[in-house]
């Protein structure tokens, strides 16, 4: 039946953010959003949206909702902020709300995942003094969740604080999740670290510089930070440095109008300009030339620039994430990169884990990769849907990964491509993966500094060599203990446990 008056009001509160509008407005990419998400629990016979964005976006979104779930009483509260991240303006936005929707037989859950940290902190802060209000937030993955909040959050309470910094203490002890992040599986401890350094740094107007090895998925976190930011409904331009041709570069990255140049038959915008009002994400920074890291320091200290061939001077606004999988601040020091341009990138700066250093992630990425592969080979003629057998398992679970997430994905399509039936067993992920060279030229060349350790690199080329023998061995650990030259099948086992390089080959 309908929600009428007389009824008890489960009142969801929540703010409208982009991914809401990017699926009311048929972004598939989207999903149903996290607001539509939480209703389709049908816990919620009332819905109040707060939102910051423009009337007729705000209108539409409520309109689509209303559609939905028609079983909803949906109400819109406009609200004009001079910033979404601004504490205060928030708080009296939010309380003002309250006082028209709290009564006696309300019961309130307020959804963090829309909108800023910001707003769902200060959902927090409203939560703490109402003994029936829940909190929640939504994942695409997991679906709707309860957030239960540590006590001393709320204990270190004191009237004398102010609004700001109770709100900021709330929100360095918990950190809301954002759907902006959804996208990036993990359990990991060293990916948990990554991903609240992202969140954090989405928050602030600093350039992020992202490092990692390739394939660790630099640009899936620079999509984040950029959808979690006060920026996610400006462009987003994504640049390989390393791929544009250093005759090409300036024109690429500054436009140019037309004539400027033999080729330039009309008037293009540069990465720079089309950025503006959004983030510009510039991957292998470290591949830009000398020339062409003056000119970009330059804008990023002036906030102008001039295209190619033309006098006008255009003001810009953007953020900057850059990424890099070189030691940038070594580069910085041997004088291979500009340290000013450095300092200048290297604000926010987030280090990603490879693949062989995030532990409990690998099965869950793999189980993540066969669903959705799964789902794009559903369409295709004869198609039977595949899983990985525990041999199959073992055999990625004892890979190095050099290519990180990159290699994972495409080998796991490779075995699901070439495999029949309906079961992945380890003979195919062994004959998808491909033998990097691991020749001693890379070993033998690294940098010294504060990155480099000697026993990781004795590590690496143990294991290596160790599962080498043992693959052409046949597990044969007497056979193996030859081919590496040890004296009995007794000292390879302890090889073995030392490096954590299991025998089952």
């Amino acid at each position: 039946m309908f929600y009428t008056s007389g009824m008890p009001a489960h009142v969801l509160l929540t703010w409208l953010g982009q991914h809401d509008l990017d699926a009311a407005f048929e972004k598939k990419e989207a999903g149903l959003g996290p607001i539509a998400s939480a209703l389709e629990s049908g816990l919620y016979n009332r819905l109040v949206v707060l939102s910051n964005y423009d009337a007729e976006k705000s209108r539409l979104y409520c309109s689509w909702i209303e559609v939905m779930y028609p079983r909803v009483v949906t109400i819109l509260y406009p609200v004009v902020l001079t910033s979404p991240t601004d504490y205060e303006e928030i708080y009296i936005a939010c309380e003002g709300v309250l006082q028209q929707e709290e009564s006696d037989d309300t019961e309130l859950t307020f959804h963090l995942s829309p909108g800023t940290p910001a707003m769902a902190s200060v959902w927090i802060l409203l939560a703490s003094g109402r003994s029936r209000a829940r909190l929640i937030e939504t994942h695409r993955e997991e679906g709707l969740k309860e957030v239960r909040l540590p006590f001393d959050i709320f204990a270190r309470y004191r009237p004398e604080k102010t609004l700001a910094s109770h709100i900021s203490a709330i929100d360095d002890a918990l950190l809301p999740g954002s759907p902006a992040f959804d996208g990036i599986i993990h359990e990991s401890a060293e990916m948990r670290r990554a991903v609240a350094k992202a969140k954090r740094a989405a928050v602030f107007e600093v350039p992020v510089l992202l490092l990692g090895e390739s394939g660790t998925g630099k640009e899936l976190f620079a999509r984040a930070v950029h959808h979690a930011s006060t920026r996610s409904s400006g462009p987003f331009i994504a640049v390989n440095c390393g791929a544009i041709p250093e005759s090409l570069a300036e024109s690429v990255f500054f436009g140019h109008a037309k004539g400027a140049f033999t080729g330039a038959v009309e008037m293009r915008p540069g990465y720079l300009e089309m950025a503006d009002g959004g983030t510009l994400f510039l991957d292998e920074i470290g591949e830009l030339s000398r020339d062409l890291q003056v000119k970009l320091l330059r804008v990023l200290n002036d906030r102008k620039l001039r295209r190619l061939g033309e006098d006008q001077v255009r003001e810009l606004d953007f953020r900057l994430i850059s990424a890099t999988n070189r030691n940038l601040a070594l580069d910085a020091a041997r004088g291979r990169f500009r340290p000013d341009l450095f300092h200048r990138i290297a604000v926010g700066v987030i280090k990603l884990p490879p693949l062989r250093e995030r532990g409990q992630d690998l099965p869950l990425l793999t189980r993540h990769i066969c669903a959705r592969l799964n789902r794009e080979f559903s369409s295709t003629p004869g198609w039977q849907e595949k899983s990985l057998n525990p041999g199959a398992m073992r055999a990625i679970g004892r890979h190095h990964w050099p290519g990180n997430i990159r290699e994972l994905i495409n080998t796991l399509t490779r075995a699901f491509v070439f495999s029949g039936g309906t079961e992945v067993d380890e003979t195919a992920i062994r004959d998808s993966l491909i033998d990097f060279d691991t020749s001693s030229d890379g070993l033998l060349d690294l940098p010294l500094g504060e990155d480099f350790s000697i026993e990781e690199i004795i590590s690496r080329t143990a294991v290596h060599y160790l599962e080498r023998a043992m693959k052409q061995a046949g597990g044969n650990k007497t056979r193996a203990a030859k081919l590496l030259g040890l004296n009995s099948y007794q000292t390879l086992s302890n090889w073995l446990e030392r490096y954590g390089v299991e025998e089952d080959f």
